[in-house]
This record gives C-alpha cells, sequence and structure tokens, in this order.
C-alpha cells in the first residue's frame, strides 16, 4: 500500500470546515503539529491554496514518507523533526511569530500502529519498543524491566485507567525476574493470564490499556499535550483557529481544560465593568466535544475513539500586547 491508502485522516472534512474561515486569506500560515503520513497536511495545502503550511513530527520515518506525499506543493510545505510541545521554538526559527491556523491528531500514527517491528500494537508480536522516535529514549521494555513496581503502578492507573494494574504489574515483576521482557506477545499473554475472567469480559483486548499507559509513558506524551495545546493557542492570531483531534479521555480532558480557561471570564464577580485583561481570549467553536459519523467509523474504525475539539483567538492576550 501506499502511504495514502492506507492512512484515512480521521475526521478530515469536519477540521477543514472548523479551520477554513481563518486560512481563506493570502499568506495564512497553518500548522499541522503531528504530520503523521501527511492526509491532513495534504488535504489542508489543497483545499487552501493561498496557505503555507509548517508540519511537525518526532519520527523521521513519517517524515520522510510525508515530504515524498507533499513534495508536489513545494515551498509551500515547510516539514520539521520536532515533538509538537517545541512548537514555539519552532515556530521563533522559522520567524513565524503567529499564524492562522493550528491542527493536532494525537495518539499513535496508522504508521506506526501497521509497522509491528514498532510494537505499538497487541495484536501482532513485535519488539516492545513504542518509541515513536526511535533515534532517542526508553523504549516500552525498558520501562517494564527497570521501573520499579510501585511506579509501573501508578503508570497503569494513570495512564491506562487499568483497574488491575496492581495484579499485572505482580506479575511483571515476577516474569521479569527470570527473564527482561522484550517482545509483546509476552506481555499480552502474561495480561490476559493475571486478570480476572470478569476483566477479560469487557473493553476489547485486555492488553490494550496496559500498551496505552506504557506507550503515553514512553513518549511522554500527556505532559507534551499540557505544554503544547497552550503554546498553540498563544501562537494564533486574531481570528486564528484550532483544531485537536483525542483519543482517549486523558487527552481530551487536558484540551477541555486550555479550551475552557480560554474562554472564561475571569473577572471578580461584581465589576460594573470587565477591563481587557479578564475577558475570554477564545471562543468555543465546538459543544463539548465532537464524534465522527457512524459512516465514517464504518470506514476507519480508528477513528471510532476520536473526539475533537475546536477554538478560535478572539483576543490578543494584555501581555502579549504590552
Amino acid at each position: 500500500m501506499t502511504n495514502s491508502t492506507r492512512h484515512v485522516p480521521v475526521m478530515l472534512q469536519r477540521c477543514l470546515d472548523m479551520l477554513a474561515p481563518a486560512l481563506a486569506e493570502p499568506g495564512a500560515v497553518v500548522v499541522d503539529c503531528t504530520l503523521g503520513l501527511g492526509g491532513h497536511s495534504e488535504a489542508l495545502l489543497a483545499t487552501f491554496p493561498a496557505a503555507r503550511l509548517i508540519a511537525l513530527d518526532r519520527d523521521p520515518s513519517a517524515l520522510k514518507l510525508a515530504g515524498e506525499r507533499l513534495a508536489p506543493y513545494g515551498e509551500r510545505a515547510t516539514l520539521v523533526h520536532a515533538v509538537y510541545d517545541e512548537l514555539p521554538e519552532v515556530l521563533d526559527r522559522l520567524g513565524t511569530p503567529r499564524v492562522q491556523g493550528v491542527l493536532f491528531d494525537l495518539g499513535v500514527s496508522s504508521m506506526q500502529l501497521d509497522e509491528a517491528d514498532r510494537g505499538f500494537a497487541y495484536a501482532q508480536d513485535a519488539p516492545l519498543d513504542m518509541r515513536m522516535d526511535q533515534t532517542t529514549g526508553i523504549s516500552a521494555a525498558d520501562v517494564l524491566n527497570t521501573y520499579a513496581p510501585g511506579e509501573l503502578v501508578r503508570i497503569l492507573r494513570s495512564y491506562g485507567e487499568e483497574k488491575q494494574a496492581k495484579r499485572i504489574v505482580e506479575a511483571v515483576v515476577r516474569e521479569r525476574a527470570k527473564e527482561p521482557f522484550t517482545n509483546s506477545a509476552r506481555l499480552v499473554e502474561l495480561i490476559r493470564d493475571a486478570l480476572p475472567q470478569a476483566a477479560k469480559r469487557t473493553g476489547g483486548n485486555p492488553a490494550k490499556r496496559t500498551f496505552q499507559a506504557l506507550r503515553i509513558e514512553v513518549n511522554g506524551e500527556l505532559a507534551s499535550v499540557e505544554r503544547a495545546v497552550p503554546a498553540a493557542v498563544k501562537a494564533l492570531a486574531v481570528g486564528g483557529r484550532i483544531a485537536v483531534l483525542s483519543y482517549h479521555s486523558l487527552e481530551d480532558r487536558l484540551v477541555k481544560q486550555v479550551f475552557a480557561a480560554g474562554a472564561a471570564n475571569t473577572a471578580p464577580a461584581g465589576l460594573p465593568v470587565v477591563p481587557e485583561r479578564y475577558q475570554p481570549r477564545l471562543r468555543l467553536l465546538t459543544r463539548g466535544a465532537e464524534l465522527p459519523t457512524e459512516e465514517e467509523v464504518a470506514e476507519n474504525r480508528r477513528a471510532a475513539p476520536a473526539r475533537l475539539r475546536g477554538a478560535e483567538r478572539i483576543r490578543e492576550n494584555v501581555e502579549d500586547t504590552a
């Protein structure tokens, strides 16, 4: 398969519609903070011919494949090897302090899921890697083999919302003492054996939550989101728009908090006139989180857990204009 046929961008048309009012003018700059295989980026360039794209990804393999896909757009597309929380440094380096649009498609990319040797998918045996950038950082095997039991329990509970975390970690600690973990199949089997029957009957593959937790820990995903979304909001020009696709409740909660804070009136109660510094900086573009349609989920099962939130910058921060 080519990279365009194996990757179906999630909620593509809705993302384009959400960003459209900010990207029609010549010179508009849109940032795709999660380039992946370039599906959203290609559509942005094709739909908004007057716009310029800056696209970030931490995965060198994704950058290479997306670069080939976006080559026809020439200098309109600037691809950068960076984690999305490095957005302020990237924009500063490119001399682009303000942008008109930002898109995040969080979580693991289709390419990373489809390539067995990356170790993201629990349905096939592979090395326990899970690094989005395989040139740096610790692997999932390192986490399993070296973290203290209490820390592993915290990760599974916090990042995987795994109720059986203690039971799974006790089994991991026993098994790693015999032989370090290297491959995913052994971990999947251990989880199946460790869980009570009732827990195996709900929520799909019983290894799903543990794999999610390990992936988030290995890539520092939640900490990156926590830094990146406020930075992206700050980079928006007035009238600029941001769209964020999340795939689990932890990410979505962080995005919701940032947007809600930006859209809130922070004035003390009882003021007859609300000073500029207390007025909302954002206007929410979604009521709660929007979900994919049944038709889209039928076409692309990976869209099923997606949650889309959007916001428009309606006012500068006082400190930005000082």
